[in-house]
């Protein structure tokens, strides 16, 4: 990735087009988009950047904009929104966006195929852009960048449930596992809400902090802020503003009520909500903005609260304004991922009161421009607010805090550091060798892996069909290095050091590999066939192991099948029959060890030679295939990222290193 990059970023849900933006025009078009769109404009700005297309899907709703139906926006000279059709044409939310999902992902990937050159990384948003992007590294070797944005098991954690949420709670697990790195705004992104899903995955996981969101300048058009007297009996009070998609999650009524429960607030400010667009508010947008008319129909609130039903870039900008005229910025949400208010709000010196759980919380540590509350706490956010509203030195203490440090979030700044972390994104991670005939075989390309070996920069491992002991002996004769580990038995155990430098077999993958394996049943569906076995010393636990040739595969494979026995039958060398447990091979162990390091296979690295090598060769994300393999690796399919050399054994090792940057130029060594 040295060259200058094309970048796609892929976001499939809510209304994507080029600004202004409607927000809150569905349940989907809040914060993210306006992420999306500035990331995108500001990447594009870099010159290390030839192209930025944000990806999106087609759909044709008049209701929503004709621009949607449109394939190609051009935003800028290095900007474009691609839209992608599938047969559906209607605009999906969010829930429904699944069963469309198959369609877009073989739509996108012809889309793909047809470009003049496939971009050098795709980043994703949200959890099913990432099962899309999955699709396109698998099939074109791109790698991928995933940024949740708001993740599902903060919504468990609040109370919500369903099908649908575990639904996307396995999606999002699974988008974690399996992209080259994750992008997130803050730490309690980075650490409390990705730790939570139980994967390893530290070592891929960017804090990288977003700007502030860009407004279309208002050109002296009139706006909600010169109209407040629509609503107020005393429209010179200072504002409570709050603005978000009207969700449960959001807590929008929880202000309300802190607000009607406090007459000393009351009549100090009033209070402005800005809760999406209400003429296109269904399901439960429209119960939450029922609930909040219902709320602001009480008596007591008439002449003090407004709800506009619509609003735009220009009224928010101009509201802001207003807000920093005494006012406040509120953000009661159960939990908000980062915040993007909230620094909206700073960056128009306007001091906040905001959630104590998630982004705000780092973001108010950092501009000092506000509160925090717990916001469940009716009575805690009025006392917030009152507090702001009726003390005038510490309202500009906070406002001018908040002025001074705002650039701390900036665009130009994310757009570097997300570069940085697409350049690496792909990038070998870890390299799993074979021994026979891929390291071995040339004394000269040996003695240069080991120099390799000696000042590498990414974990070494060896995967063979050998025992542990012979492995360690085969590697001494060679005067090769030792690895971090060995994968040893086919596959079937890997041997770490424990803290005591002593070589011990992993008992989590052994009882992984023990599920739906039934060794005796294997015995015993094997027995009649007079077959040939090899030496009892390599029989293991795992694996039975036997010489013969295609035909006798063929045989073991459909005895196993007629008895009803799970395995994995493995053929190498064109005499060597390993009969493994379901789960077993070199892949699975590679992916086993890999993930206890927080690695998915796409950033592993397998060299190999011979057929126990398929596996392992074809489901890493690079693989080196040296040019003294046998005619058992012939079937591998040619792929991005498996690459056959034109050197033989460590020779050819080194050359698919150097071809990633990772060695210098290759022996010369004849095949």
């Amino acid at each position: 990735m040295g060259a200058a990059l094309h970048i796609i970023h892929l976001a499939l849900g809510g209304c994507l087009k080029a600004p202004p933006v409607t927000f809150g025009i569905t349940a989907d078009t809040g914060g993210h988009i306006a992420y999306v769109l500035d990331a995108a404009a500001a990447q594009a700005q870099r010159q290390c950047v030839d192209a930025v297309s944000i990806v999106t899907r087609l759909f044709d709703d008049a209701e929503l904009g004709t621009v949607h139906a449109q394939r190609s926006e051009r935003l800028g000279p290095k900007l474009t929104i691609e839209r992608i059709a599938t047969d559906d044409r209607r605009y999906l939310e969010k829930e429904e966006l699944a069963g469309d999902l198959a369609a877009f992902t073989e739509a996108f990937c012809r889309y793909l195929a047809a470009l003049p050159r496939l971009p050098d990384v795709i980043h994703a948003h949200f959890a099913d852009a990432a099962d899309v992007a999955r699709a396109a590294q698998k099939r074109f070797g791109i790698p991928f960048v995933y940024t949740p944005h708001a993740l599902g098991i903060d919504k468990r954690r609040q109370g919500f449930a369903g099908d649908a949420l575990e639904a996307r709670i396995a999606a999002e697990r699974n988008a974690i596992s399996h992209a080259d790195a994750i992008i997130v705004s803050t730490r309690d992104e980075a650490d409390r809400q990705i730790g939570g899903y139980g994967i390893t995955a530290a070592a891929r996981v960017h804090c990288l902090s977003p700007g502030v969101p860009h407004r279309a300048a208002t050109s002296g058009e009139e706006t909600l802020a010169d109209h407040l007297g629509t609503w107020f009996d005393y429209p010179d009070l200072p504002i409570l503003l709050a603005i978000a998609r009207p969700v449960r999650k959001k807590n929008l009524a929880a202000l309300l009520r802190a607000y009607a429960a406090d007459p000393a607030l009351r009549s100090a400010a009033n209070l402005v909500i800005l809760a999406g667009q209400h003429d296109h508010a269904t399901g439960e947008e429209r119960a939450v903005l029922d609930e909040l008319a219902a709320l602001a129909a009480n008596p007591l609130l008439r002449g003090k609260v407004a709800l506009p039903a619509r609003h735009g870039a220009a009224d928010v900008a101009a509201l802001y304004a207003r807000a920093g005229r005494g006012g406040v910025f509120v953000n009661p949400a159960l939990h908000e991922p980062f915040g993007l208010t909230v620094i909206e709000a700073a960056a128009a010196g306007v001091p906040v009161v905001a959630t104590c759980n998630g982004g705000p919380v780092e973001i108010v540590a950092a501009l000092g421009h506000g509160l925090l509350v717990d916001p469940r706490d009716y009575a805690a956010i009025a006392d917030a607010c009152h507090t702001l509203i009726g003390d005038a030195n510490r309202h500009a203490t906070l406002a001018a805090s908040a002025l001074a440090r705002v650039d701390r979030y900036s665009w130009d700044r994310y757009a570097a550091s997300s570069i940085a972390v697409y350049r690496t994104a792909g990038q070998p991670r870890l390299l799993a060798s074979d021994i026979d005939n891929t390291l071995t075989g040339c004394v000269e390309s040996a003695r240069a892996f080991a120099d390799w070996a000696s000042v590498r920069d990414i974990p070494f491992i060896v995967a063979t069909g050998r025992s542990f002991h012979d492995a360690r002996t085969v590697l001494g004769a060679w005067n090769l290095p030792q690895p971090d580990a060995y994968i040893v038995d086919v596959g079937t155990r890997i041997m770490r050091r424990d803290d005591d430098g002593n070589w011990r077999a992993c008992p989590d993958y052994a009882a992984l590999l023990d599920r739906d394996w039934d060794r005796d049943a294997a015995v015993k569906a094997l027995a009649p066939l007079s077959l040939t076995a090899q030496p009892h010393a390599v029989q293991t636990r795992h694996k039975i192991s036997f010489f013969g040739d295609e035909a006798t595969v063929a045989t073991i494979r459909h005895a196993l099948a007629d008895a009803g026995v799970a395995a994995r039958v493995i053929f190498s060398h064109g005499h060597l029959i390993d009969v493994l447990a379901p789960a077993g091979g070199k892949a699975a162990a590679i992916a086993a060890y890999a993930g206890r390091m927080g690695l998915p296979l796409s950033a592993c690295l397998a060299a190999g030679d011979s057929g126990n090598d398929a596996d392992m060769l074809a489901a890493c994300g690079h693989a080196i295939v040296v040019a003294n393999a046998d005619t058992d690796l012939d079937h591998l399919e040619p792929r991005p990222g498996l690459y056959r050399t034109a050197a033989p054994h460590a020779a050819g090792v080194l050359e698919g290193l150097a071809l990633h940057g990772l060695a210098s130029a290759p022996l010369q060594v004849a095949a």
